[in-house]
């Protein structure tokens, strides 16, 4: 038996045969392949506009710069996930407010009250693991007090909100196609979704040094953009993101099937389509019982082990912020397991096998 890797990249001979094709066209910024991504991307989603940039990281900052936050402007955004969702606003000159994730691991809409004051302009929900934050919740507070919503997408490209592909819902919503992501480019790449003409055309513009045109800069801009080779790849990957999104999702029923009462499984509300960017359980023996995986050829990790307002680089700049009780204990406990689009059923199988010869 070989090892049970925890992501597996999707390749295949059309990606290849692709990327071929962009090498030998001669063409490798922001040409054809990368348009072509964009539109499809687009209508995919539910959005009118799709602008790539470097990385997911790079897209928000340059979205949030477009919105022109100012100093001491807030933005409402959980602590439990990845550091780069938290990177943009601080670069951008605003500040993090910190709000804890209910049982899905998203932000608890019925905290959002309490965390909105005067200087709060937006709320950022992650979509994390791959499944829909509760945007209903959330847009009903956003509502009332003013402010956007901005969907953090990057572990979810394919879920759906009440039918709804996650992205489509806010003001705007960010995607990665890191390597390990459910869409990925073969490299690091991301991209905003709105519907909104004027943000799309400033993100558009600041991504390639301010141009207006190719020798007039209207803005200060960043040199962020997208490549055609990796345009190439993803238009493929995203013609099987469907499939490979619903075998994720019967890889986490074999899980739950084989796991319940075991382990602290994810929860799926019922309104929500999951997509299972990673499939993580929750149990008090976590680093016990991934020593006993990894001692079998399993590998697992752990999304994320120290919370955001724990993190060394946010205490030094907001000292003294209040604790958020489940993201604190859970980040002791969770433990994701080995998940992709391609994964065998019999290897599921063989992951619960050593889990439940460890815990059963």
């Amino acid at each position: 038996m070989g090892n049970i890797p925890l992501a597996q990249v999707f390749l295949n001979d059309e990606i290849r045969q692709a990327v071929a094709g962009v090498i030998e066209s001669g063409q490798y910024i922001l040409g054809r392949e990368c348009r072509a991504f964009e539109e499809e991307l687009s209508a995919y989603t539910g959005t009118r506009h799709t602008v790539l940039s470097s990385s997911w990281t790079a897209s928000m900052l340059l979205l949030l710069q477009s919105m022109e936050l100012k100093p001491g402007d807030e933005v409402i955004v959980p602590s439990h996930t990845a550091f780069p969702t938290v990177e943009p606003i601080i670069h951008a000159g605003a500040k993090p407010v910190f709000v804890d994730v209910d049982e899905t691991y998203c932000l608890d809409p019925r905290l959002l009250e309490a965390a909105v004051g005067p200087r709060t302009i937006g709320i950022m929900p992650v979509h994390l693991y791959g499944q829909p934050a509760d945007l209903d919740g959330i847009q009903a507070v956003a509502q009332r007090h003013g402010l956007w919503v901005i969907e953090d997408c990057a572990q979810a490209q394919g879920a759906a909100h009440r039918g709804r592909k996650v992205g489509s819902v806010g003001l705007a919503g960010g995607f990665s196609f890191y390597p390990s992501k459910n869409l990925t480019v073969l490299g690091d790449g991301g991209c905003i979704c709105t519907d909104d003409d004027g943000l799309a055309e400033a993100v558009r513009m600041l991504r390639n040094h301010g141009r207006k045109s190719k020798f007039t800069h209207e803005k200060v801009g960043y040199n962020l953009r997208f490549n055609e080779i990796q345009a190439a790849a993803g238009r493929v990957a995203l013609r099987y993101l469907d499939e490979l999104n619903a075998h994720r999702r019967e890889v986490a029923a074999r899980y739950r099937a084989r796991l319940q009462g075991l382990v602290d499984l994810p929860v799926e509300r019922p309104w929500a389509e999951p997509v299972y960017h990673m499939h993580v359980i929750r149990t008090p023996r976590r680093d016990a019982l991934a020593d006993h995986l990894k001692a079998q050829g399993i590998a697992s990790g752990i999304h994320y082990p120290v919370a955001n307002h724990q993190q060394p680089a946010i205490t030094a700049l907001y000292p003294d912020l209040p604790a958020l009780p489940n993201t604190e204990a859970w980040v002791d406990q969770i433990l994701s397991l080995p998940i992709h689009g391609q994964m065998a059923l019999e290897d599921v199988d063989r992951v619960c096998d050593a889990i439940e010869s460890f815990l059963g």
